[in-house]
């Protein structure tokens, strides 16, 4: 498993496969990107690991690889948030009677309407963690007309900590484990566990109203 898992990751084509299930995944939110961004950095890790045990000074070799992953997967994942945004943008009207119809889009767009307006974008990055959150936050980002400026810094940057969150995890979790389905699903697991906690805090947070309503 080990020398399939470790071949696999310096094959040109595993590259195009994350990126298509990043970029994907916004608009499939049942897309298994995660779990594929983690299974190859848990083979990177593997890899390192069993390079170690050969030649001391190959556990650094893989380092170029774990950087290619979190760009490969941050890349895919701002230009499938652009993708919605624009769509959103463009079609606001019919996308906005759709969001009047949902009551949880209607507590997300008050949100980030008003975080964006204060500039609390950190809850674009959150709400990438969340399952869900980010084919949620770059639509209503598009349906508010935002500005580019005010939305895709964010969402760059929730990309770049959910790849590195991702790949982080299963780097460790193949260095631990080795670059077996035991590894890979210890870091899976801890993935899940973050998504969990985003949602909660993301759900936690009452809408603009909502708290003006309890404070008067």
């Amino acid at each position: 498993m080990q020398e399939t898992l470790g071949e696999l990751i310096y094959a040109p084509w595993i590259y195009v496969l994350i990126a298509l299930s990043v970029l994907l995944d916004v608009f499939l939110p049942f897309l298994p990107s995660g779990v594929i961004v983690i299974a190859a950095a848990a083979a990177a890790a593997g890899t390192a690991a069993d390079a170690a045990v050969i030649a001391p000074p190959a556990p650094d070799a893989p380092l170029p690889t774990v950087c290619a992953l979190v760009l490969c997967a941050a890349a895919a994942s701002v230009l499938g948030d652009l993708a919605v945004y624009r769509l959103a943008r463009r079609g606001s009207d019919r996308f906005a009677r759709a969001v009047a119809r949902s009551r949880q889009l209607t507590g997300a767009r008050e949100r980030l309407g008003h975080a964006l307006a204060r500039g609390g974008g950190p809850l674009v990055v959150l709400a990438r963690f969340a399952p869900g959150g980010r084919s949620v936050m770059s639509l209503i980002a598009g349906v508010e007309q935002r500005r580019a400026r005010e939305f895709l810094p964010w969402s760059a940057l929730a990309g770049l900590a959910w790849a590195g969150y991702g790949v982080g995890a299963g780097y460790v979790g193949g260095q631990w484990l080795g670059a077996t389905w035991l590894g890979t699903a210890v870091s899976v697991l801890a993935l899940f566990g973050a998504g969990a906690l985003a949602a909660f805090l993301v759900r936690r947070r009452p809408a603009p109203e909502a708290r003006a309503a309890q404070t008067s």
